[in-house]
């Protein structure tokens, strides 16, 4: 992983926590799946049909017929289930998933997210995403912080296809983490070498400081 990835999965992690149901979506959210403490008892939820999704398998030792939303080879825990979609997506519309953790193209200052498609490019369908942002607990979208282009991907607004309307809990990208709270979001942690001038200077976004910030110094608590 470069750093900036790094830094958003290594973070994202401590989002699981022991005995919880998780669904990690595809792209960058899979990698946590290698990273989860083995103290912890978690169980990993994939929406075309398994439960009990273990860490990436050792090359030369994939099986074909194990695999994530995303179409990676992955392993199974002891303990591990399959079945069909319908059971699975019962698992996510009944409420039984503790938390999904997303990726994300666009998050917007309200909490709306944006993951599923971007106009003109072809796409093979939204897969689970609606179903998670209203079934889930709680939703945690990890993203980079600006796209390819230096723009910054926390926006004022979504431009793309919304997955789904204020249903971001917590955001983390390679600058900071930020919850959404009574409407507002609120930067609640910088990332290790990020500043705050930085991270205004790359949010579109209106955001507030939590008088908590933590960063070992910061403990602003005003306006973004």
């Amino acid at each position: 992983m470069s750093d900036d990835r790094n830094k958003i999965v290594m973070r994202a992690v401590q989002e699981i926590h022991d005995g919880m149901y998780v669904n990690l979506g595809i792209g960058m959210p899979t990698l946590l799946a290698s990273y989860i403490p083995q103290d912890l008892t978690v169980m990993l939820h994939s929406e075309n049909g398994l439960l009990g999704i273990g860490p990436y398998p050792w090359e030369g030792e994939e099986d074909p017929d194990l695999i994530n939303a995303g179409k990676e080879t992955v392993t199974a825990i002891s303990g591990a289930s399959c079945f069909d979609s319908a059971d699975s997506f019962a698992m996510i519309r009944g409420g039984h998933i503790h938390l999904a953790i997303l990726g994300g193209m666009e998050v917007a200052g309200n909490g709306d997210l944006a993951n599923w498609m971007i106009p003109g490019k072809m796409v093979k369908g939204m897969g689970g995403a609606m179903d998670l942002v209203s079934g889930a607990q709680r939703i945690v979208v990890i993203m980079e912080h600006v796209n390819k282009y230096g723009e910054s991907k926390v926006k004022t607004a979504c431009t793309l296809p919304l997955t789904g309307k204020g249903v971001v809990n917590r955001l983390i990208t390679d600058l900071a983490v930020f919850d959404f709270i009574a409407g507002d979001m609120v930067l609640v942690e910088l990332q290790s070498g990020a500043t705050l001038e930085e991270v205004r200077a790359k949010t579109e976004a209106a955001f507030l400081i939590s008088p908590h910030l933590h960063n070992g110094h910061i403990t602003e608590g005003t306006q973004g």
